[in-house]
């Protein structure tokens, strides 16, 4: 596998963490071993990121683990890894921030499904802006959010893919959105991707939520991009 050259963005030590250890979570020590060899991380084998928000976990790096994934368990199974993954990630990393942290007060409970998405989606996108290199914004419609990574980590280097790859985020956003609403499951659509060669990482969340399926699946769905 190719290296992703460096890109001098960057996300911070704690969220790369937290995506790590869940992979080790689900392969196992000599699993991770062999993603982190694949994708030319080696130091990281034996010394993981630090546990602080410091941004020095180049975007390339993240880019490079997704791809390993593909490689070694194939796009169905790397799919899979990643949803959980990024679920994982925002689980152990992020749930704790700003307004995110108030998604269990009584207050914020006793708001309307709609108005937790409208409040929490764009807490999630500034939490990313302000503490990472990543930019995100949201744009409501009227049946859909829209949510727009505009430099976008988790694909980062790659070009020439026939369809989208940035599963890891979209994990993050399905256990975004389960924390936001306190239990509710949403699909996530990845409709744009920049690999694919569109201008920027688009995913389609519907307001609606689905029934509450099964968290292997997750619920996310990468469409064709630019459709």
């Amino acid at each position: 596998m190719e290296s992703i050259p460096k890109s001098g963005y960057f996300f911070p030590n704690k969220f790369a963490l937290s995506l790590i250890e869940a992979l080790e979570d689900m392969m196992g020590e000599n699993g991770l071993k062999a993603v982190l060899n694949l994708a030319n991380l080696t130091e990281l084998v034996d010394s993981f990121p630090g546990d602080n928000l410091n941004k020095e976990f180049d975007f390339s790096d993240v880019s490079a683990i997704g791809l390993a994934l593909e490689e070694i368990y194939g796009p169905r199974g790397s799919r899979g890894l990643a949803l959980r993954a990024g679920r994982a990630t925002f689980d152990s990393a992020l749930k704790n921030f700003g307004a995110l942290a108030g998604a269990r007060d009584l207050a914020f409970k006793a708001l309307p499904l709609e108005a937790k998405l409208r409040i929490g989606l764009p807490a999630m996108a500034r939490i990313f802006s302000q503490m990472s290199d990543q930019l995100s914004t949201v744009e409501e419609q009227a049946n859909e959010f829209i949510y727009t990574i505009h430099r976008c980590p988790v694909c980062w280097g790659r070009s020439g893919e026939d369809n989208a790859v940035c599963f890891i985020a979209a994990g993050l956003l399905q256990a975004g959105l389960t924390w936001i609403s306190d239990g509710e499951e949403f699909r996530v659509n990845e409709s744009k991707c920049h690999a694919a060669g569109d201008e920027v990482c688009e995913f389609v969340i519907q307001k609606r939520p689905t029934e509450r399926m099964d968290k292997g699946s997750g619920g996310a769905e990468i469409g064709n991009p630019g459709s």
